[in-house]
C-alpha cells in the first residue's frame, strides 16, 4: 500500500485557504408559513454552525412556483434588506468616468461581505414563474426562445448582489465565474452568492441531506461511478452533452481513482442493471426516474451525488414519481441539480466543468455547482449542502485516518488508490499481487472483486474465477452480488465450465427471486441446461423459467 500512496500523493488538493468555521459563510433561509421549513432551517444552522443571526424566516406562497412579484416582494428585497440591516455585507457605489466608448456612470453593488452562500430549505418556493406583463428594453436582441423572465429561484437569487443593478430579467444572463478554478472568486463582492436548497419530496429526506453530506466528508465518498452517455454522432447539435457526461467520468476515474461505468447505448441504463454502491452517477435523457432508480432498493452510497440530464428534471420538484430531482432524492442522493423549466443544452449545468472542480481542485460543493453554470437567473436549481467537501483532503491523508481508527470504509480508499496507480501505469497484476497481501482483502468484498477484475483484465481466468468466488463469501452488496454473479456465469462458461455456471446463475435467481433481469437469466439456464443434455437440470430450474 505505501507504493499506492507514493502515486497518489500527487493528487493533493490545491483548493482556496478556507474559513475557520464555513458556517459563518452561510445564510439560511426559511418559509415561515411552513413549520417544516424552519425545523429543517434550524437543524442545519446548528449541525454547520450557522450564527443565529444568519438564519431568516419570510412569509412565502407554500406552492413550489411564486409569481415574479411576490418573489421581488416578500423574498428578494427583504433578503437584501437584512443582509445590509445585519452588516452581513455592505452595499456602495464605484464612479467609473466618461470615455470615449460611453458616458460615466454610477455602479452600486457589494463591497464587503461575510457570507458567500446561502441556503433556501424545504418549502420554499422552487420556480418563479413567467410574467407576461414584463416587457423590457433591448428584449429584440434576445434569441425569441430565450425572451422569458421565468427563472429558477436559486438562479434568480445567486444575483442578489447586483439587485442595486437593476438587470434585465428577460434572458439568461452570462455567469461572469463559469469555469473558474480560482474558488475565491465565489464572493458577493464579485456579483455572485452561491445559493443551493436542503430540499425534496419531505422535509425529513431534505434534513437528511446535510447528514449524508458530513458522512461522507469523514468517511470519503465511497462507491462507483456510472455515466450513461446516449452515443450521439459528432455532427449532433446535442453531442456536447454526451462530451460532458464522457468528461466528467474520466475524472472521476483519473483523479478520483473510481470504478468507473460507461453505457454508451441509446437508451438509459436498463431496470436489470446491476448498479450497485452508487457514488456518482451522471447520465441523460429520460422524463422521469427510471430503469435502477424506480426498482425498491436503490444503492446509493452515504453522500451519492446523482444528476440526469434533462429539461424539466425539476419541474415538480417534491415528488417522489415524477421527473427526477424527487426520486432521486427519495431513493437516497445526497446532492444533484436539475432544471424548472425548459434551459436548452447550453443552459444546463457541465458536469465535466463540475466533477473536475469538486474532485480535482476539491471545491465544495457549493463551488464546483456555481463553477459549472454558464448563465444565472435561468432555470438550474442546485440540490444539497453547499459546504459538503468530501475532497478536501488528499486520498493519502484520507488513508492514513482511516487507517489509524480502522475505519469501515478503509477498502473503497484502497480501491481508489489502487485505481489511480493503474491510471499511472502499473500493470494488473502487480497492483492484484499488492491488494492480495493486505490483511483487510481477506474481509473486503470490495476489494476480493476487484482482484478478480484485475486477474481477468491480466489474462489470468483462473484466477479470477476463483477470487470472484471468494468475493461472494463475503459481506457484498445485494447488487454487487448480481453483478459478481452474471461476471462468473461468463467467465465460467468461456472456460468451458458449463455446470459450474448453471449452478451460479441458478443460485442469483435463488439469492434474488425479484431481480428485474430474472427472464434473460432463465433464458440463459435453459441454453445452459440444453448445452449440458441435462433433462434433470433444466427441470429443476426455479419456478416459471421452462416456457
Amino acid at each position: 500500500m505505501r507504493k499506492f500512496l507514493i502515486l497518489i500523493s500527487l493528487f493533493a488538493v490545491t483548493g482556496a485557504i478556507r474559513a475557520a468555521n464555513p458556517g459563518d459563510e452561510v445564510i439560511v433561509i426559511y418559509n415561515s408559513r411552513l413549520p417544516e421549513s424552519k425545523g429543517v432551517a434550524d437543524y442545519y444552522a446548528a449541525k454547520r454552525k450557522v450564527p443565529r443571526s444568519q438564519v431568516f424566516g419570510f412569509a412565502l406562497t407554500t406552492n413550489e412556483n411564486i409569481s415574479r412579484a411576490q418573489f421581488h416582494d416578500s423574498l428578494e428585497k427583504p433578503l437584501a434588506r437584512e443582509l445590509e440591516s445585519k452588516k452581513l455585507w455592505h452595499i456602495g457605489s464605484d464612479i467609473f468616468p466618461s470615455t470615449n466608448n460611453g458616458p460615466g456612470k454610477v455602479v452600486w453593488h457589494v463591497k464587503q461581505s461575510k457570507i458567500r452562500y446561502a441556503v433556501l430549505c424545504y418549502g420554499v418556493p422552487v420556480r418563479i414563474e413567467e410574467d407576461v406583463s414584463l416587457k423590457e428594453k433591448n428584449e429584440s436582441d434576445i434569441r425569441p426562445e430565450l425572451r422569458r423572465n421565468d427563472a429558477a429561484v436559486d438562479s434568480e437569487l445567486a444575483l442578489l448582489p447586483c439587485i442595486e443593478e437593476n438587470l434585465p430579467l428577460t434572458g439568461p444572463w452570462m455567469n461572469a465565474c463559469f469555469t473558474t478554478t480560482n474558488a475565491a472568486r465565489f464572493n458577493p463582492t464579485n456579483g455572485i452568492l452561491m445559493v443551493t436548497r436542503l430540499d425534496g419530496p419531505s422535509a425529513d429526506i431534505a434534513r437528511g441531506l446535510v447528514d449524508k453530506s458530513m458522512e461522507a466528508e469523514t468517511n470519503g465518498l465511497c462507491g462507483r461511478g456510472y455515466f450513461d452517455l446516449r452515443n450521439l454522432p459528432t455532427n449532433s447539435p446535442y453531442n456536447m452533452g454526451d462530451q460532458w457526461i464522457l468528461g466528467a467520468g474520466k475524472i472521476c476515474q483519473y483523479f478520483g481513482g473510481y470504478e468507473t461505468i460507461f453505457d454508451t447505448n441509446a437508451a438509459t441504463f436498463p431496470a436489470d442493471f446491476p448498479m450497485s454502491q452508487i457514488a456518482i452517477y451522471c447520465g441523460w435523457y429520460d422524463e422521469h426516474a427510471s430503469g435502477p432508480f424506480v426498482q425498491k432498493d436503490v444503492e446509493f452510497m452515504p453522500g451519492a451525488f446523482a444528476y440526469h440530464l434533462h429539461s424539466f428534471s425539476a419541474a415538480v420538484l417534491r415528488s417522489t414519481t415524477q421527473r427526477w430531482v424527487g426520486p432521486l432524492l427519495a431513493k437516497g442522493a445526497a446532492a444533484t441539480m436539475g432544471c424548472v423549466d425548459e434551459p436548452y443544452l447550453s443552459g444546463t449545468p457541465d458536469v465535466s466543468v463540475f466533477c473536475a472542480r469538486w474532485i480535482a481542485l476539491g471545491f465544495t460543493y457549493g463551488e464546483a455547482a456555481y463553477a459549472c453554470q454558464e448563465t444565472l437567473s435561468w432555470q438550474t436549481t442546485v440540490i444539497g449542502d453547499p459546504l459538503y467537501r468530501p475532497f478536501g483532503k488528499p486520498l493519502q491523508t484520507l488513508i492514513e485516518g482511516q487507517e489509524s481508527t480502522h475505519s469501515k470504509w478503509l477498502d473503497w480508499s484502497y480501491l481508489r488508490a489502487a485505481n489511480i496507480s493503474l491510471w499511472h501505469g502499473k500493470r494488473p497484476s502487480d497492483v492484484a499481487a499488492i491488494l492480495q497481501n493486505l490483511p483487510l482483502t481477506k474481509e473486503s468484498a470490495v476489494l476480493t472483486e476487484k482482484i478478480a477484475d484485475l486477474y481477468e483484465d491480466a489474462g489470468m481466468p483462473s484466477s479470477a474465477i476463483e477470487a470472484y468466488e471468494n468475493a461472494l463469501k463475503l459481506n457484498t452488496s445485494p447488487l454487487q452480488r448480481v453483478r459478481i454473479r452474471l461476471t462468473l456465469a461468463t467467465e465460467l462458461v468461456a472456460e468451458n465450465k458449463t455446470r459450474e455456471a448453471y449452478g451460479d446463475l441458478k443460485s442469483l435467481l435463488e439469492e434474488d427471486p425479484d431481480y428485474p433481469g430474472r427472464l434473460s437469466v432463465q433464458k440463459r439456464l435453459i441454453e445452459l441446461a440444453t448445452r449440458l443434455s441435462d433433462k434433470q437440470a433444466a427441470s429443476a430450474l426455479p419456478t416459471g423459467t421452462n416456457p
